[in-house]
C-alpha cells in the first residue's frame, strides 16, 4: 500500500521533465488519488463486512498492481487521472482490511507491535524512493513499482482473519458525546489533511534544480525511513502524555519540517524536513483517531476519516494558484495550514482533559459503523483494557 499510494511523489519530477506533466496536471493526478482514497475509505467505514474481507483485500492488491503497471501505457492526463483514482481506491481498502486483520491477531499484545505494523507504509515509501533512484526513466520506475508490489502481494496473500472474540464490558459502555472537543479535533485533523498532503505531494518536486541529483529521491527515502518506527514511537509516548498534547507537538514538528524544507532549500534543510515530516504524519493520524475514539463520539473514526480525506482533496486545489513559479511557495502554505492545525489541537487541551487510553488497540468491533480506517495511513484505536491503562497524563 505504501508503494501504490506514494510512489507518485518521487516519480513526479521525472514525469514533469520527460512526460510533459505540468504543475496543474500534477495536482490533478494527486487529487484523483485522494478522491479514490476517500471513496475506498468510506466504503470500508460504511460496510463492516467489507472491512474484514480477505477476498476484497486480495482484489484490492491486484487493482493496485494493475494501476501501477498501466501508468506507462497511457499518454494523457485524463488516463493517468483515472488510474490514480483506482489506485487510491485500492490503497484505502488494502489499508482498512489489512489493519483490521492485523489488529485482530494482535489483540492483547503490546500496542507498539501494531505501531510497527503501520510502519509498513513507511517501508513502502522508502522502497519507492529506492526504485526511483535506480532509474531516470519514468516508465521503468512505474513498472518497477508494479513488480515490487506484486512480490509483496504474494507475501501478503495468506493474511487471514483471527478467530472472533466476545465483546468486553468496555465495548458496551454507552457513548457520551463531547461535541466541543470533537469539533476542535475534527477541525484540526481536516486542516492536517490539507497541509500534510501538500507536503506529501510536492516535497520532492520542490527540491531546487541545482541541488545534487540524488537529493530528490534521497529526500523521499529519508521520509520513508523516518516513518517506519514513528507509529510505534508515538504509541509508546501515548502511555505517558495525553493525546491532545502529543498531537499538538507532532503537528508543530511537522509544520517546522515542511517550512524548513521550503524556505531554506539546501541539502541539510531538505533532509531535516524529511525526517520531521516522515516521523510525524503517521503519528498524527494515529493520535487523532485515538483521541476521537476515546471521546466516545458516535462514528468518530468514520467522521475523522472523511474530514481528513476531504482535506487531502482540497490541498492540491488550495495551492494550485501558487504553482506557476515552482513548488516551494506551496510548501510554505502547507506548513502554515499544519501550524493552524496545531493551534486548534492545543485548544482541545484547554477546553477539557482527554480520557486515558493507549494507541494501537483494535477498534471496538461491536459498535455498529465503527470500522478501522485512517484516511492516510493510520491506526484503529480504542480505550485500553483496564490492566493496560497508563497513569495520569501530563
Amino acid at each position: 500500500m505504501g508503494i501504490g499510494r506514494f510512489v507518485y511523489t518521487p516519480i513526479l519530477p521525472l514525469m514533469t521533465a520527460h512526460a510533459g506533466v505540468s504543475a496543474h496536471g500534477a495536482a490533478s493526478l494527486a487529487t484523483a488519488n485522494y478522491a479514490g482514497y476517500l471513496a475506498g475509505a468510506l466504503a470500508g467505514a460504511g460496510w463492516p463486512r467489507l472491512a474484514r474481507s480477505t477476498a476484497a483485500c486480495r482484489a484490492s492488491l491486484l487493482l493496485l498492481i494493475v494501476s501501477l503497471a498501466a501508468m506507462p501505457l497511457v499518454h494523457n492526463v485524463s488516463g493517468w487521472v483515472a488510474l490514480r483514482g483506482l489506485g487510491g481506491f485500492g490503497s484505502a481498502l488494502v489499508f482498512v482490511i489489512a489493519v483490521n486483520l492485523m489488529l485482530e491477531h494482535l489483540r492483547g499484545h503490546p500496542s507498539h507491535l501494531a505501531g510497527w505494523g503501520f510502519g509498513g507504509v513507511g517501508a513502502g515509501i522508502a522502497l519507492s524512493a529506492v526504485l526511483v533512484l535506480s532509474t531516470s526513466d519514468w516508465r521503468v520506475a512505474w513498472w518497477a513499482a508494479a513488480a515490487t508490489a506484486a512480490v509483496l502481494t504474494a507475501a501478503a496473500w495468506s493474511l487471514r482473519a483471527a478467530e472472533p472474540q466476545a465483546p468486553s464490558p468496555t465495548d458496551r459502555m454507552p457513548a457520551r458525546p463531547a461535541h466541543g472537543r470533537f469539533s476542535l479535533l475534527m477541525s484540526s485533523y481536516t486542516l492536517e489533511g490539507v497541509g500534510y498532503i501538500i507536503a506529501g505531494t510536492f516535497l520532492v518536486a520542490a527540491v531546487p534544480q541545482d541541488a545534487p541529483q540524488w537529493l530528490g529521491g534521497g529526500t523521499w527515502l529519508v521520509v520513508g525511513l523516518a516513518t517506519v518506527p514513528s507509529a510505534a514511537l508515538w504509541a509508546a509516548l501515548s502511555g505517558r502524555w495525553s493525546h491532545p498534547a502529543l498531537l499538538t507537538f507532532a503537528l508543530l514538528a511537522q509544520a517546522a519540517g515542511i517550512a524548513v524544507a521550503a524556505v531554506v532549500g539546501d541539502v541539510t534543510a531538505a533532509l531535516v524536513g524529511a525526517v520531521l515530516f516522515g516521523g510525524t504524519f503517521i503519528g498524527v493520524s494515529t493520535l487523532a483517531l485515538a483521541a476521537g475514539r476515546m471521546l466516545r463520539y458516535p462514528r468518530a473514526v468514520a467522521l475523522l476519516t472523511a474530514g481528513y480525506s476531504v482535506g487531502q482533496m482540497l490541498g492540491p486545489t488550495v495551492v494550485a494558484p501558487t504553482l506557476h513559479d515552482g513548488y516551494r511557495l506551496a510548501l510554505v502554505v502547507g506548513a502554515s495550514v499544519v501550524l493552524a492545525a496545531a493551534l486548534v489541537a492545543a485548544l482541545m487541551r484547554i477546553v477539557g482533559r482527554q480520557p486515558h487510553g493507549l494507541v494501537g488497540d483494535p477498534e471496538i468491533a461491536h459498535v455498529r459503523g465503527e470500522s478501522v480506517d485512517d484516511g492516510t495511513h493510520c491506526g484503529p484505536v480504542v480505550v485500553a483494557p483496564p490492566h493496560q491503562r497508563p497513569g495520569p497524563h501530563r
